[in-house]
């Protein structure tokens, strides 16, 4: 069958049309796939304290597919940051739901996020698969129904999770990119330009800004080159460190992981369609 997921746009105005807001994709994952997303938000304090303070913390794994294994390892991860977290799978499809398994609730919804408030939402590989002019509508319609102090995690990755992104939104609007890679399976930062999320991968050209901060990524892990004897993940230390004392805000990671990683603030990659106002 021809793809033609690049075409696929859903309906947005749930004022007429009540019920779950979306279009089925093609739903393919697999075990450990979202693993460094994973990962990285168990170490990041702005996923732990609204989680840590609330009540009844809940988590939202949106378009989860046609398996439940990632919402399933996501929700072990994020049991190390609250044991009584609720996790609930979302999906599109009807006869992708599945009964409770594993501690989590598998229920039909899609971004009006089936009427619950979430402390934190998780949609890997599901905007990849519509029009990019629609991204900006989907990120309202999900922030808009997050706790306060909720966060909304939407990115790509490739077959394997080898080579990731995604943005971190609040009510607020976009606020951060993240780039996260094997170190063992990319040769440069810029190779990670095929898996950007959908806002961006468009206008990895000249003159753009994701464009020039992948350029900065790739010139400083050339200069680091004399540390390849040491192995990727120290050269990628000390690739941040160069660029950090050039000036490129890089925000601290709480603690090293396994993962080559790099989040810069959204207003270094922003390309303007995404105005929050």
């Amino acid at each position: 069958m021809a793809n033609h997921a690049h075409n696929l746009r859903a309906r947005l105005d749930t004022a007429h049309q009540p019920g779950a807001v979306g279009v089925i994709t093609r739903g393919t994952t697999g075990e450990n796939r979202l693993r460094r997303c994973d990962r990285w938000m168990v170490y990041q304090d702005q996923i732990r304290r609204p989680l840590l303070a609330a009540d009844h913390p809940l988590a939202i794994d949106l378009g989860y597919g046609a398996s439940h294994t990632t919402t399933v390892e996501w929700a072990r991860w994020l049991r190390r940051i609250r044991p009584d977290i609720d996790v609930v799978g979302l999906e599109i499809a009807p006869e992708r739901v599945l009964p409770p398994r594993d501690g989590v609730r598998f229920e039909l919804g899609g971004f009006e996020l089936a009427g619950y408030r979430p402390h934190l939402v998780r949609a890997f590989n599901v905007l990849r698969q519509y029009d990019v002019s629609q991204v900006p509508a989907t990120w309202k319609m999900v922030c808009s129904s997050l706790a306060p102090g909720g966060r909304y995690i939407e990115g790509t990755c490739d077959e394997l999770g080898r080579r990731c992104s995604w943005v971190t939104l609040t009510s607020d609007g976009p606020q951060s990119l993240t780039l996260a890679w094997d170190p063992h399976h990319v040769d440069c930062p810029s190779q990670l330009a095929e898996r950007l999320p959908k806002a961006l991968i468009h206008r990895n050209t000249p003159g753009e800004k994701i464009y020039h901060v992948l350029q900065r990524l790739d010139s400083a892990w050339q200069r680091c080159a004399g540390w390849s004897p040491h192995g990727p993940r120290i050269r990628w230390r000390k690739t941040v460190e160069m660029l950090r004392a050039e000036g490129l805000a890089i925000e601290p990671q709480r603690r090293p992981i396994r993962d080559n990683l790099v989040t810069v603030p959204w207003d270094l990659v922003s390309t303007g369609d995404d105005d929050w106002q």
